[in-house]
């Protein structure tokens, strides 16, 4: 019998501090989110009371999802208004929550989900539970992985129609992608855009979720469509994909370090050399990229694109003396900077599909650095397109791109819901280089294909808050008319 109840004992300790790291990071997190209108303590004793509402749950899966929700709701909720709904139908022992009416033992609060953006669903009173396709999650697998019934067997596939960004196009055409998504009787198609058009200008009727690469950008879309429930199933630390001759120029000149598997670049050290208009062949000892152009990390177009706004915000950051910009002067500190980086760099695309095809291809001659999600580079290296001299190069400080799913209809919520808690499409996202909360899977694929990536990131910054980031991307925009 010992034998048989250590590995459970260890088990359940390894769920118990996995459950204690997510509601440490989701803190961190919604701190970041409601700076603006909340203090840090407001946000922690809102987690705190949250956690303790699932305290006798014997099933612990979905906690952290379900705090995050609640703990949302609360705060998006003027005072005096009551306590808020938890909008993720799922069994957990003798508790049920469900979105319309926020169930626990004893208690029944009817409630009504609407949006105002093109009619997309609206969901209302007690008896509109946002059930996860036409039923609630169940923890039903050994695993106590939450997950939907399954469809049955013969019955035609729903279809549903997502805008995802241009980065996980082909995770999604990926065929064991479309085959696990079947299982569960879905048939799901995407149309890319970049993530800013996604949230701004992309026509959504008919769609059934929106898949940006930001938080800021998913943050907007759900202000524009009137929903608060999301998914974060994926992420990715925003990169530089570069070539060794460059990166053995950059550390002679002593902007690149040297302190683990890949090098990164002192931002403010290229700040610097952007400022002073320093080019390529002007550095000493330049024997390998002598041409005569600016020193510049190459990117998206900051109007459209979420990976040039990520840029932004690292740069914006540095320049604003190593803090987040808040306030008016703050803002018009660092925008001449922030301008001189986009408008340098003379044409730039809509989304980052493109730049990245083109340093795949066309080699150090016209994009010597070009700024990417580091999924975009461990994926070429699974697909064995990497040449040996490329290299991936961090930015000190970088920034994490939360790609967020935005379910726009109950049936994106259900898409959501599984991009985010089943195994194998977990495990498909790591294949494609993204970074899930399966660490080990992401170590396997990268120490598989031999990638030097950074697996440690510790000098990440926060984005600025959406509105903040807004100013600064119009001022931008700006610049260019």
């Amino acid at each position: 019998m010992a034998l048989d109840t250590v590995p459970k004992h260890r088990a359940s300790e390894d769920k118990a501090a996995r459950e204690q790291k997510a509601i440490r990071e989701l803190a961190g997190r919604l701190a970041a989110a409601y700076s603006e209108n909340r203090s840090p303590d407001e946000v922690n004793t809102a987690i705190r009371s949250a956690h303790d509402r699932f305290a006798a749950s014997t099933v612990r899966d979905f906690v952290p999802i379900l705090v995050e929700r609640v703990v949302r709701r609360e705060l998006e909720t003027p005072e005096g208004t009551g306590t808020p709904e938890v909008t993720a139908p799922v069994s957990m022992g003798k508790a049920t929550v469900s979105a319309a009416t926020a169930e626990f033992p004893g208690e029944e609060r009817p409630r009504s989900l609407t949006t105002d953006r093109r009619g997309l669903f609206a969901l209302a009173g007690a008896a509109g539970v946002v059930a996860v396709g036409a039923t609630a999650w169940a923890v039903s697998r050994p695993d106590s992985t939450p997950a939907p019934a399954a469809p049955v067997a013969g019955s035609p596939l729903t279809k549903v129609t997502g805008v995802v960004g241009s980065e996980k196009s082909a995770f999604f055409a990926d065929e064991r992608v479309a085959d696990v998504f079947a299982a569960h009787g879905y048939e799901v198609r995407v149309e890319a855009a970049g993530s800013r058009e996604i949230s701004t200008s992309v026509d959504l009727d008919g769609r059934a979720f929106a898949f940006p690469s930001s938080l800021p950008a998913a943050e907007r879309l759900k202000r524009e469509v009137g929903v608060s429930t999301q998914f974060i199933p994926f992420y990715s630390p925003m990169a530089i994909a570069t070539f060794a001759p460059i990166v053995q120029l950059l550390d002679a000149a002593g902007v690149v370090k040297f302190d683990g598997p890949a090098p990164t670049l002192d931002f403010s050290a290229y700040i610097d050399l952007v400022q002073r208009g320093v080019q390529w062949d002007e550095l000493a000892g330049n024997s390998s990229y002598r041409v005569g152009k600016n020193i510049l990390v190459s990117t998206t177009d900051a109007r459209t694109s979420n990976s040039a706004a990520m840029y932004l915000a690292v740069a914006s950051y540095v320049v604003n003396d190593h803090a987040v910009v808040r306030g008016a002067t703050a803002e018009q500190h660092v925008m001449p900077t922030l301008q001189r980086l986009f408008l340098a760099q003379g044409y730039t695309e809509g989304s980052s599909a493109g730049p990245f095809e083109e340093y795949l291809t066309a080699g150090m001659g016209p994009t010597p650095m070009t700024w990417i999600y580091e999924a975009q580079y461990v994926a070429a290296a699974v697909e064995k397109r990497l040449r040996p001299d490329m290299v991936l190069l961090y930015p000190s400080p970088t920034v994490l791109s939360r790609h967020t799913v935005v379910p726009l209809t109950p049936e994106g919520e259900e898409i959501g819901a599984l991009l985010h808690n089943d195994a194998e499409l977990q495990s498909l996202a790591a294949e494609h280089g993204f970074r899930t909360g399966d660490v080990a899977r992401f170590d396997e694929v990268v120490g598989e294909h031999e990638v030097a990536v950074s697996p440690d990131l510790v000098d990440i910054v926060d984005v600025p808050a959406y509105e903040t980031l807004e100013h600064l991307i119009d001022g931008v925009a700006a610049a260019y008319r």
